[in-house]
């Protein structure tokens, strides 16, 4: 590339696809009044968007049935705990579990947790 003159687009850029497809704008204001009541809770809430994600999960639902966007499951989007009327089914301190380090718990019992047989040595 030389300065001076404008790039050639095949050689210097290159074009990668968003992870979850594209999908079309909200022309015809299908989902704006959601939109609105979410956009003004992010502004009651100084931004704390999880005062605000029943608003959010309406907004998607809205777009998945006006087809603006692929339907998906809400839990694959993070709103999977978000129940009907915004309630939040489950917290972070309320289930541990729910969150990454679930699958590395110990589950050995008292008993089994004596100490290991050495390699090659019958017990």
């Amino acid at each position: 590339m030389s300065f001076g003159r404008p790039p050639t687009i095949g050689d210097t850029f290159k074009l990668t696809p968003p992870q979850r497809g594209s999908f079309p704008l909200d022309h015809d204001g299908e989902c704006k009044e959601v939109m609105k009541a979410y956009l003004k809770c992010l502004k009651e809430n100084a931004s704390n968007n999880g005062k605000c994600r029943a608003l959010s999960k309406d907004y998607l639902e809205c777009r998945m049935s006006n087809n603006l966007m692929e339907r998906d499951d809400f839990h694959n989007l993070g709103l999977g705990n978000i129940g009907p009327g915004g309630a939040t089914t489950t917290t972070p301190s309320s289930n541990p579990l729910a969150y990454a380090g679930a699958a590395t718990t110990n589950t050995q019992t008292p008993s089994s947790s004596s100490t290991a047989t050495p390699r090659g040595s019958l017990r």
